[in-house]
């Protein structure tokens, strides 16, 4: 079995496009169905065109985690923000969100790890949080059978998981009745502008007038956004994930080391990914951001598989155009759901790993695999900010944080748009950070 939501899905969303609309959000993850929700909360009219299916890559392809431990500073409070949403949400909507607040613990095989635990600890006691260092007793006496030889953990309470590609078409569907128009299957090709400023959207049903716009597209926003003139130094990593069968609960929240994570499923299985190895497919994009992204390849060429060219029509594809007319096919309507296979050898490791660490289990059996593609940024945050064009903003490059910090963030870039304060430092997240001379800074790698 692979990923439940492929272009194969029925269609969910269909509305019928209107002429005009105060803002068009390009994008129907997390991040684009909760920036549409706080949108129309506000009173504006807004349609969200997604080219394949809402939930279709990494917001539903995701862990399922909604956890404020180990984000960047800059992350957190709006993080904290979100996870009272979070809360929010769940009361109104029930359980199809599969929101439960299970925590989040991460597992130290090394002196090194507990001291970056601890530096951490900081930053959660400056948001008062409920975080609190283990040692390895209390660590290993949370863990039901386990016998890895984890030296302590990180542990906080409140921390919450939820499941992805259940969770975000039922949030899409909820911003629906609110009355955000969404359609799926309906590529925006391009950004239609007027004296130097936003005044439409062309899609591949039409145009759409509007004076604002959201770029929250993923892994192919640096694509969208370079067409425009408009250059970000994103790039994608290959994550592979699987569901094992029904197992005997061993914790019912989400942990992780760096050699596997995994979070209890409501199902009874669990989700279990590579701890901290991942895959990347070398690419124009690729060579063209070396440079920038020097400081944390060092940090992580360990634990990366290079590959040589990603799959046909993927954004950074050697053979995916740059180019090209708004009038005629464009590569998002080529492909649009990346779909990548997983790195089977990568879950096989990742099955070995979870066996040595509760043999009495055994090696987990997998009844699914998929893949994802996360978009990321050389200081792993995103960028949120106004772009250089009048009336774009931009919402990408969450670096695999995206999911839990989701409903924050969109009201985040929601109040972005109105010209509203955020009530956040958003300094960290400016577009203007790769080309101003700013070192980069990669965020906590917790």
């Amino acid at each position: 079995m692979s990923f439940p939501i492929s272009e194969a899905s029925p269609v969910r969303f269909a509305a019928t496009l209107p002429r005009r609309a105060d803002v068009v959000v390009i994008g129907g993850g997390i991040i684009g169905v909760m920036t549409a929700w706080f949108l129309r909360e506000r009173g504006l009219s807004v349609v969200v065109c997604e080219k394949g299916r809402i939930a279709g890559e990494q917001s539903g392809r995701n862990w399922g985690w909604v956890r404020q431990q180990g984000r960047d500073p800059a992350e957190l409070p709006i993080m904290v923000e979100s996870l009272s949403i979070w809360k929010q949400l769940a009361l109104q909507m029930g359980e199809g969100l599969g929101f439960r607040q299970t925590g989040v613990l991460y597992l130290a095989k090394t002196e090194r790890e507990i001291e970056g635990f601890e530096a951490w600890t900081e930053h959660s006691r400056a948001h008062q949080l409920d975080t609190r260092l283990l040692t390895a007793r209390e660590t290993m006496a949370m863990l039901k059978g386990a016998v890895a030889p984890w030296k302590g953990g990180l542990f906080t309470p409140s921390d919450a998981r939820a499941e992805p590609w259940v969770a975000v078409p039922a949030l899409a569907a909820a911003a629906e009745e609110k009355g955000v128009v969404i359609r799926e299957s309906c590529a925006v090709r391009g950004i239609d502008l007027a004296a130097g400023k936003v005044a439409g959207v062309v899609t591949e049903a039409g145009r759409i007038a509007c004076d604002q716009v959201v770029v929250a597209a993923g892994a192919w926003s640096r694509l969208f956004l370079g067409h425009l003139g408009i250059q970000i130094p994103q790039l994608s990593v290959l994550a592979s994930v699987a569901a094992t069968e029904p197992m005997p609960e061993i914790f019912p929240g989400n942990a992780a080391d760096d050699d596997f994570a995994f979070r209890r499923r409501a199902d009874g299985g669990y989700s279990i990914a590579p701890g901290a190895r991942h895959d990347f497919f070398i690419g124009r994009d690729a060579f063209a951001s070396l440079g920038v992204y020097l400081p944390v390849l060092k940090k992580d060429f360990r634990s990366t598989n290079f590959r040589p060219a990603a799959p046909k029509g993927f954004p950074d594809a050697w053979g995916t155009p740059r180019r090209w007319s708004l009038d005629r096919t464009s590569p998002f309507e080529r492909q649009r759901i990346l779909n990548p296979a997983p790195n089977r050898a990568t879950l096989a490791e990742v099955q070995d790993s979870f066996a040595k660490a509760f043999p009495v289990l055994g090696r987990p059996k997998l009844k699914a695999a998929w893949a994802g593609m996360i978009d990321s940024l050389p200081d792993v945050v995103p960028i949120v900010d106004h772009a250089p064009i009048p009336g774009l903003t931009i919402a990408t490059g969450m670096s695999g944080h995206g999911f839990g910090i989701g409903p924050g963030m969109g009201r985040v870039v929601a109040d972005l748009v109105m010209g509203r304060p955020t009530g956040h430092d958003l300094s960290r997240f400016r577009l203007s950070r790769f080309g101003d001379g700013s070192p980069i800074q990669p965020g906590p790698s917790l």
